[in-house]
Formats: C-alpha cells, structure tokens, sequence
C-alpha cells in the first residue's frame, strides 16, 4: 500500500505550483463525463495490472491518494485540476509525492491523465475502478449509514446478514450521520433496508445491538425496500 508523505510536504508541493484558485470548484469530477471518463480510466488500468496480479495492491494505493492525500489536500486536488498548471509540472508533482511509494502502473495512469488534462478525473477513475473490481470478484457494495459509528461486532453482523441474504461477498461502505433518527439504513443496488427508528438510537449507540442487524435483514417486510 503506497505511505503517503506528510501534510506539511504536500503543502510545500502545491505551494510551489503557480497560478492555482483557491476558489477553484471540485466540479471537473462531479461533470456529466466524470463517470464515463472514470471507467473508460478504470478499466486501461484494471486491464494494464491483471497480467502480473497487482489489481489489488494498485487499487489499494488508487483509495489512499483520493481519501487521504486528496481528501485532506484541497490545494493538491486543485492543482490537479488546474488547467493553469501544465502538464510537465503535474508530472512533477506526482513523481515527487507518490514516485517509489506508488505501484508505476498508477503512476503511469496518473501522468498519462496529466497530459491529457484529465488528472482531475482521478477520483472518478477510482469510483469506476472499485465498482469494477467488485463486480469482477463477485463482490456487493452495501452502503451503510448509521446515527453513530459502527462497533466491529455490529460490522460483523451487517456484513454476513448481507453476504447470506444475497448469496455474494459484501463489501460494507460506512458513514455516519448524525442526522439520522436511530438505527441505520442500508442500502444495495436499488434495494433499500430503512430501520431509521429513534427508539433504536440508544441500543445502537450502548451495545452495539448485536440481533440488530438479523433482525433488519430477515424482518425485511418491517422495513421500506425498494428495487
């Protein structure tokens, strides 16, 4: 898994890059094309690491540059998006923060997408190429929301309820919001798992409820789900 260098180091990188807006918008990757973009990438570079097996070691490094490097750099994610910013020195960029720490198949992705001025797409790119990798690995997504965090034995619960009901792996995506009324939803593909029951939030929150999650998926009809 690529080590990612320190925050002051990113800092002092993008610092370095002239002309980047700090008003610039995250927009290039939320556009129309972002999605067909991100798997027209995601699939070059799922393609390019089958051979010698490393899917998974770039994948790995591919999620730690978005939710770390990216997610707690906002000025390195807008000098990736910069069309003020040239190519040549984007390349720089990418080899001194992640050059010997990265798997070279992403950073060849990563300089090819700098060239093209695509660079900003990456985190679609790695969207795409999760969901890619999931689905060729028999795997489903469940996107999990909770009121608060989930304990390993509640995690544990979800995931084989989830991996017996639907007879695949499960992959869980977790967030939590502090808005939701109690208990968690759940949602996979289309089908929606909704126990959002204020009464729950206690037992949720104190002992992680360990029936909890038997009950949301085999009591199903006490729930609103969708297809």
């Amino acid at each position: 898994m690529v080590k990612l260098p320190s925050l002051k180091f990113l800092r002092r990188s993008t610092d370095e890059t002239p002309n980047v807006s700090e008003t610039a918008s995250h927009s290039t990757v939320l556009d129309v094309g972002a999605e067909k973009l991100g798997k027209t990438y995601a699939r070059a570079l799922l393609a390019a690491t089958q051979a010698d097996g490393s899917t998974d070691a770039v994948v790995s490094d591919l999620n730690a540059i978005c939710d770390e490097a990216l997610l707690h750099n906002p000025k390195l994610q807008l000098a990736f998006q910069s069309p003020q910013i040239d190519a040549d020195e984007k390349c720089r960029v990418v080899d001194r923060l992640f050059g010997g720490n990265t798997h070279p198949v992403l950073i060849k992705l990563m300089k090819v997408m700098a060239k093209r001025g695509r660079l900003g797409y990456l985190v679609a790119v790695r969207d795409a190429a999760v969901e890619l990798f999931d689905e060729a690995a028999g795997r489903v997504v469940a996107e999990v929301r909770t009121a608060v965090p989930m304990t390993e034995q509640l995690r544990g619960e979800v995931t084989q309820q989830l991996s017996s009901r639907f007879g695949k792996t499960v992959r869980l995506r977790e967030s939590v919001d502090t808005g939701l009324i109690g208990g968690m939803v759940i949602r996979v593909g289309d089908t929606v798992f909704d126990s959002s029951v204020a009464s729950r939030l206690d037992k949720l929150g104190k002992t992680a409820a360990a029936g909890f999650a038997r009950q949301l998926i085999e009591q199903s009809d006490r729930f609103s789900s969708s297809s």
